[in-house]
């Protein structure tokens, strides 16, 4: 027997009216082509995060799809429209995230009542409750949340771009940020998604419970303020899992070349490519000699380049090899870091729509004619790269 289901009546309708209850079905969301071409790139980078773990990383010793969703997924971040687009769909978080953090795979029911601390016979019981913050962790929370806009910010914006710059090469690094560790005026931390500057450090003073505490000027790289107490940024640092100390900036990467006279024991590390693109972009056509990308690797460059026309870091192009040097008992790593520091000044701006119709933008392709890269590459082995340095007008290498 079908059971049938009772009908709403008029009275029914106007009783959940004055309840305020809409029986209307919404209507159905209409996105654009372009806005389901970039849901449809976050649903891959979902799935990958899915599979992995973890969010996808930047760098050459990475699988190209994982370079590709790691280099969409920070310009989704950085557009507002996107943004705003796929907050309601981003149940995990993907769109703050910080770059270091391992993203768990998605819960089931019963994985993640665990992980809430409650088990069947619990849920019902209304009279327990778990994992309620303390009013000392609401009122940090609360302190942490009155930000105000920052009205010179301008002041502080060219750090942050060089912060997050120095991230990317290696002079900076993160460190997880320890229980109640100090922190002075010029600190840098990353704390729920965004970075922050402890801008100045007020005199200490010994608090109600006989503690020493401060005030704090702290400034956030979304262009916001707050002044709080030492010790409330503390215990935030501390209750977020995933906060960050940012280091100093590394100055000196030390000694980078062996000796000249290398023996069969020395350790070779790779090699330093320089590549030039076959983009038709116009500009790229028109200036193809003196735009340049400067890598390194472990491994063979002609691997590393196969698929080069269908990811952005080299432009969505095939490439060309232009010279390569080898290495022996030299950081690689360090050796690019310190190569693009010195030619930041020329770093190519350039934005390329990808297959999803996303911008994005290269970093490591460099205006500078190949000569100057073999100049500085000589300074480096001479240990004379801090005497000189790469003026824009002459595309060439000068005396300091």
């Amino acid at each position: 027997m079908v059971k049938k289901m009772p009908q709403t009546t008029d009275s029914d309708r106007e009783l959940l009216g004055e309840l305020g209850i809409d029986l209307t079905a919404p209507a159905p969301v209409q996105y654009s082509p372009r806005e389901e071409r970039i849901i449809a790139g976050f649903e891959e980078i979902e799935r990958f995060v899915s599979a992995q773990g973890r969010l996808p990383q930047h760098g050459d010793d990475r699988d190209i799809f994982e370079r590709l969703y790691a280099v969409r997924l920070d310009r989704l971040r950085r557009l507002e429209d996107c943004r705003t687009l796929l907050e309601p769909l981003d149940s995990r978080g993907l769109l703050t995230a910080t770059p270091d953090l391992e993203v768990p795979p998605a819960l089931d029911d019963q994985a993640l009542l665990a992980e809430l601390g409650l088990d069947g016979a619990a849920v019902d019981d209304v009279t327990q409750l778990t994992h309620v913050r303390s009013r000392q962790d609401i009122k940090a929370a609360e302190e942490i949340a009155q930000r105000t806009p920052c009205e010179d910010f301008n002041q502080f914006k060219p750090l942050f771009q060089q912060v997050k710059q120095a991230l990317k090469t290696g002079a900076r690094h993160t460190l997880k940020y320890q229980d109640n560790a100090a922190i002075q005026a010029g600190n840098l931390f990353i704390l729920d998604g965004q970075m922050v500057l402890v801008a100045a450090m007020g005199e200490f003073f010994i608090s109600d419970y006989g503690r020493p505490n401060a005030e704090l000027r702290v400034i956030y790289d979304n262009g916001t303020e707050s002044n709080l107490l030492l010790r409330s940024l503390q215990r935030a640092l501390n209750r977020d899992r995933t906060s960050r100390r940012i280091t100093e900036l590394v100055s000196n990467f030390g000694p980078l070349f062996a000796p000249q006279n290398l023996t069969p024991t020395d350790r070779h590390t790779g090699q330093v490519y320089v590549l030039r693109s076959q983009s038709d972009h116009p500009f790229i056509a028109a200036h193809r000699t003196l735009i340049h990308k400067i890598g390194m690797t472990s491994g063979d460059v002609n691997q590393r380049i196969i698929h080069a026309a269908k990811d952005p870091t080299y432009l969505l192009a095939a490439v060309e090899i232009v010279t390569t040097f080898q290495l022996a008992n030299i950081n690689p790593k360090k050796l690019e870091a310190l190569l693009h520091r010195f030619f930041e000044a020329a770093r190519l701006d350039l934005e390329l729509m990808d297959r999803f119709g996303l911008p994005v933008q290269p970093q490591e392709w460099f205006f500078v004619p190949l000569g100057a890269i073999e100049a500085a590459i000589a300074h480096i082995q001479a240990g004379t790269l801090d005497q000189v340095h790469y003026d824009l007008e002459t595309a060439s290498i000068i005396a300091r």
